[in-house]
């Protein structure tokens, strides 16, 4: 009968194991190691740290932006026939890169307009307004008029001026209408000034705005349907948002690729971006309204530029007969027979 194995709590080393070991060169110090090579991932700085676990947790990982792929060329793609460029660069290339590219071609455009001289920057038959407002009565709830931007088909501003409203001021809304108080002091005209202003200016011509009867009611002025046109209401555009009543902003991004009211608004660039929006689809609008409105147009504007020429030149009557007519001293006459009886 075999002797019981005693069970040991260490394993005993076999005599090859033994062998092997004293060939072994002994551990080094951590000091004398050599540095650990941290290989990056994806997102990552490339890092080199010591190997020792303390040193290990205190490696921070630096986020770096990864590697633009080469935008490759569309003749090398067998799809390529049904790519345009901004399609490669969306499925090639980077998101900033293309904010940045949008960002100049926006101040290219604004740089144009600003630069607009002579004829280009007078008026003409296309008119484009926007409006900014502000909160009056209780909770600021009800709106009032505080700015008012008109632009040529140009984009050269004609009217931008700052309102004095005719109640007072409960909410500035300064996050969206960009307007401050110190805006509407001294340097802002009456509501009747601007007024009087916009009707001068709009008046027989054709005018563009977004969502524009509002502008329209905030000063209280009508203007003939035939010669408005609202980027809001214009059919192509609404089907852009599935029917619904489209912002601006929207309709901005989606037709022009361009990005507005990033932050407060500024009716120069919105009425700006909406004259842009009606002259990218100037011809097809136009013809929608068919010969017969267009004739319809002429007649009116002939009609109110008749109506213009003849208040003119009857005020000039009026102003010429004032000064030829003489003073009369009728009075004097009287008092000089009283004394004579």
């Amino acid at each position: 009968m075999k002797a019981p194995i005693k069970k040991t709590s260490k394993p005993v080393p076999s005599s090859n194991w033994k062998k092997i070991q004293a060939t072994i060169p002994p551990p080094q110090p951590v000091a004398n190691r050599k540095p650990y090579i941290h290989r990056k991932r994806k997102g990552e700085a490339l890092e080199t740290t010591a190997s020792s676990p303390e040193a290990l947790k205190k490696t921070k990982k630096i986020k770096v932006e990864a590697n633009v792929v080469a935008i490759p060329d569309k003749e090398n793609l067998w799809f390529g026939d049904d790519l345009d460029e901004k399609d490669l660069q969306l499925a090639y290339g980077s998101s900033r890169q293309l904010k940045l590219d949008e960002k100049e071609r926006k101040k290219a455009v604004v740089q144009s307009m600003d630069a607009v001289q002579g004829k280009g920057a007078q008026l003409g038959k296309f008119v484009a307004i926007d409006c900014e407002m502000v909160g009056v009565g209780r909770d600021g709830v009800d709106s009032a008029l505080a700015r008012v931007s008109i632009v040529n088909y140009n984009g050269a501003v004609l009217m931008d001026k700052y309102v004095q409203p005719q109640e007072r001021v409960t909410d500035y809304r300064t996050h969206v209408s960009g307007i401050e108080p110190k805006h509407l002091g001294e340097g802002a005209i009456t509501f009747k000034e601007a007024q009087a202003e916009v009707a001068d200016i709009i008046k027989g011509r054709v005018l563009i705005g977004h969502a524009v009867n509002n502008d329209l009611k905030a000063l209280m002025l009508d203007h003939p349907a035939l010669f408005l046109r609202d980027t809001s209401r214009y059919k192509p555009f609404r089907k852009l948002a599935s029917g619904r009543t489209p912002s601006l902003k929207t309709l901005v991004q989606k037709v022009l690729e361009f990005n507005i009211q990033s932050g407060s608004h500024s009716s120069v660039e919105d009425a700006r971006f909406t004259m842009l929006l009606y002259r990218k689809v100037k011809d097809e609008w136009e013809k929608s309204f068919g010969s017969r409105a267009v004739s319809n147009q002429k007649k009116l504007a002939a009609k109110e530029s008749n109506r213009t020429l003849k208040v003119t030149k009857e005020t000039e009557t009026i102003k010429q007969t004032v000064k030829e007519e003489p003073v009369s001293d009728s009075d004097d006459d009287s008092e000089d027979d009283s004394d004579s009886d």
